[in-house]
């Protein structure tokens, strides 16, 4: 009989359906984890009227919280330090744009300090980051 399988041949039709749900698995993974990643130390920015700023993800991201608290990228770090370090970050990279995110609670002094200290170390072009004002 042709048409019939026997018992001595093989199938070889893929099946998709295993590969489908390993898919989605990995599309709620990725759907509930991309904004926690992406929130870094919580800052309440001013909002202002403003062009946005390119994009850049080798950018360096300096922080400072409402209660004067200073951060490098994610990781807290001493005024006292933050120079040196940020320096060893931008010789790595040649052109590394480097932006402030100063929450609007801000202690001007403390604000002041930090851009003091990036301009002490060498860094002549500091990018603001700050919230699109409400309409």
């Amino acid at each position: 009989m042709s048409g019939e399988i026997g018992s001595g041949s093989t199938i070889s039709a893929i099946n998709v359906t295993p590969m489908v749900d390993v898919m989605l698995v990995l599309l709620v993974i990725f759907m509930v984890t991309a904004p926690i990643i992406q929130q870094g130390v919580p800052v309440d920015l001013p909002e202002v009227t403003a062009e946005p700023l390119p994009g850049d993800e080798s950018a360096l991201v300096v922080s400072v919280t409402g209660d004067g608290e200073v951060y490098l990228a994610d990781e807290a770090v001493e005024l006292d330090v933050l120079g040196a370090e940020v320096l060893a970050l931008v010789k790595e990279v040649p052109g590394r744009p480097v932006y402030l995110r100063a929450d609007h609670r801000a202690r001007y002094g403390a604000v002041v300090a930090v851009m003091a200290e990036l301009r002490r170390v060498g860094i002549k072009n500091l990018g603001m980051i700050t919230d699109p004002e409400a309409a």
